[in-house]
């Protein structure tokens, strides 16, 4: 039986792109471009740029207007820009550049470090809403930003108009089961967490924002789309496959991008190092990422699917 699902206008599987350095430490412009055409050509149905993963407090607002720019022109698929910081005022002006930008839609995440209130949040949320006719989905991610977004706010942020959704990376399918439960219907929710998307998928999500997409987003998109037909032993199978790859894309001493780069490196995909205060992975991470490759080239063999 397929599950009854909620509408996908960025697609199923969205990957949240790393951004390129060169060798010393500018921005990749055209690494950025490359980078995001093999994704969208290996499974990622959207990209979203400059989020976490793009290390978007690492870059200039200059930078992150570039990347937008050239991305953005140079592929197919939807795209959104992560265009929120700390700073309110700042996130304004910088969603109004992603507007211009030619982005698809706007990632705006709670407001790091202040730890505001929950009216504080939802005031935030709203002017960067308003700053802008693109659609704009939340991103909850209390690990890094010291606040949840409360399901109470939540809800009574997705009566503005263009807040259409949540990339949920609370960590907390429960209460994700609980939020859908209440939400308009064409509210949509994206699994944050790759180790989560299927539990998140039960519940009502619409997909996922991944991290390990970068490196396996064809069965990251097979996963998510085998769930979603009902083939649940088919998406537990890939899931299971994929546990290497989702364990390995962050830790306390590796946090999230530097296993991402590190395996870009190693298939030859534009990179470079995390800029400070993440800086240069240790030698031994991208030995990892050959074993991470090595586990998913057996499942894929075994399969008969060719890396």
């Amino acid at each position: 039986m397929t599950t009854a699902l909620r509408p996908a206008r960025f697609g199923r599987v969205l990957t949240a792109m790393a951004t390129p350095f060169d060798r010393d430490g500018a921005l990749d412009v055209e690494g950025a471009v490359k980078l995001a055409a093999h994704l969208a050509e290996n499974g990622s149905d959207g990209l979203v740029l400059t989020g976490s993963t793009g290390e978007s407090t690492a870059l200039s607002d200059e930078e992150r207007e570039l990347v937008w720019r050239e991305v953005a022109a140079a592929v197919s698929v939807p795209v959104l820009a992560g265009s929120t910081s700390a700073d309110t005022e700042n996130s304004v002006e910088l969603t109004r550049a992603a507007s211009r930008a030619g982005v698809s839609g706007i990632l705006a995440v709670t407001p790091y470090y202040s730890r505001p209130g929950q009216s504080g949040l939802a005031a935030h949320f709203r002017a960067v809403a308003a700053a802008t006719e693109l659609p704009v989905v939340l991103y909850d991610i209390a690990i890094r930003t010291g606040r949840r977004i409360a399901a109470e706010t939540l809800l009574a942020l997705a009566e503005v108009e263009n807040i259409v959704g949540l990339k949920d990376a609370s960590g907390d399918p429960a209460g994700t089961a609980r939020l859908l439960a209440e939400a308009p219907d064409d509210f949509e929710c994206y699994s944050g967490d790759d180790l989560l998307t299927l539990p998140l998928l039960s519940v009502g999500a619409t997909g996922l924002i991944s991290v390990a997409a970068h490196w396996c987003g064809a069965e990251c998109r097979e996963m998510v789309e085998s769930f979603l037909r009902g083939e649940v032993e088919e998406a537990l199978t890939l899931l299971r496959a994929l546990v290497p790859s989702f364990t390995y894309e962050t830790g306390d001493e590796t946090p999230n991008p530097m296993p991402t780069k590190a395996m870009l490196r190693v298939l030859g995909l534009p990179a470079g190092e995390c800029r400070l205060p993440l800086g240069e992975a240790p030698h031994w991470l991208e030995e990892r990422a050959r074993d991470v490759l090595a586990d998913l080239d057996t499942f894929r063999s075994s399969r008969g699917v060719r890396g």
